[in-house]
């Protein structure tokens, strides 16, 4: 009796044993699963912006080749010095900006390394700006660009890049003609932190919509602009999740008929390499907004803090 309960004792811890280690096994395929998938969604995302983009830069590149074509044939025409040298100069002008706009693109393309590492937000805010020059210029909405040297922070140049076209993009689609974006980077040395706004004029968000903003799929827009940009409600949902990948903290402002303000506070150096987070992984979980005085007048300020 007491052999035949041993064994009985035995089989159930085997099984038992086997249990665990299948647990095991799955779970590792679950993982890499879900880490194969997270992958594939951020490379969909790089693609779509990319797409988005394809007729703006498209048109861009085609006006700089044809500045140097018109530049080229005037230093034909012309045998003496100043004009050549002038259409040499204005050539070599259009090919550069040419140059960088393709970077700006192939960048965007491909990964740039996927993890977190040391990266100079203003070139990334650059780049950004490069490839949306044109837009800005066709819906005659004018760009303020202060940036100030900053140092880098650590983060994915993709993600970041991707949060700062869909925040300027949100900017010139509330702006009306002859409305202004403004852009600051700055350093707050007091806090530690990298500053990046973003400050349209534009139309506003009513308090009772602001604290909504960031839900996915959530759009007051019918879709599509004139442009295909917008409409999705998937643009400032990727742009928190972004934030908080970074560790950073963003806060809207808004008042509605004056314009709104988007401004996030990223970890300088000093404090962003402790607990860094793993690429394509949100280092803190959101947090929904706190919404101020929800009976604010049109021209009350109201502010959402997300950290």
């Amino acid at each position: 009796m007491e052999s035949q309960l041993q064994m009985s004792v035995a089989g159930k811890l085997s099984g038992e044993n086997l249990s665990g280690e299948l647990l095991s096994e799955t779970s590792e395929v679950l993982r890499k699963q879900l880490e194969n998938a997270q992958a594939q969604l951020a490379q969909a995302r790089r693609m779509a912006t990319i797409g988005e983009l394809t007729s703006t830069t498209t048109h861009e590149f085609n006006n700089l080749l044809m500045t140097i074509i018109n530049y080229a044939k005037l230093g034909l025409r012309h045998k003496d010095e100043a004009s050549r040298d002038k259409a040499l100069q204005r050539i070599h002008d259009a090919a550069a900006k040419a140059t960088k706009l393709t970077s700006s693109i192939l960048s965007m393309a491909r990964n740039r390394s996927g993890q977190f590492e040391p990266t100079d937000l203003r070139l990334i805010v650059e780049d950004s700006l490069l490839l949306l020059e044109r837009e800005f210029r066709k819906y005659r909405v004018w760009l303020d660009k202060q940036l100030d040297e900053v140092p880098p922070i650590i983060g994915s140049g993709n993600d970041l890049q991707r949060m700062i076209i869909n925040l300027l993009v949100n900017a010139r689609q509330a702006t009306k003609e002859g409305g202004q974006v403004k852009i600051l980077l700055q350093h707050d040395v007091a806090q530690s932190e990298v500053v990046f706004t973003v400050r349209d004029t534009g139309v506003g968000i009513a308090p009772e919509i602001l604290p909504k903003i960031f839900e996915p799929f959530f759009s007051t827009k019918a879709g599509p602009d004139a442009s295909g940009k917008g409409g999705t409600g998937v643009g400032l949902a990727c742009c928190k999740e972004t934030v908080d990948a970074h560790q950073g903290r963003i806060r809207v402002e808004s008042s509605v008929g004056k314009g709104t303000a988007f401004i996030i506070r990223f970890p300088s150096p000093k404090t962003s390499t402790e607990n860094l987070p793993e690429a394509n992984q949100s280092a803190t979980q959101p947090v929904f907004p706190e919404v101020g005085d929800s009976g604010a007048s049109a021209h009350t300020p109201t502010k959402v803090n997300l950290k």
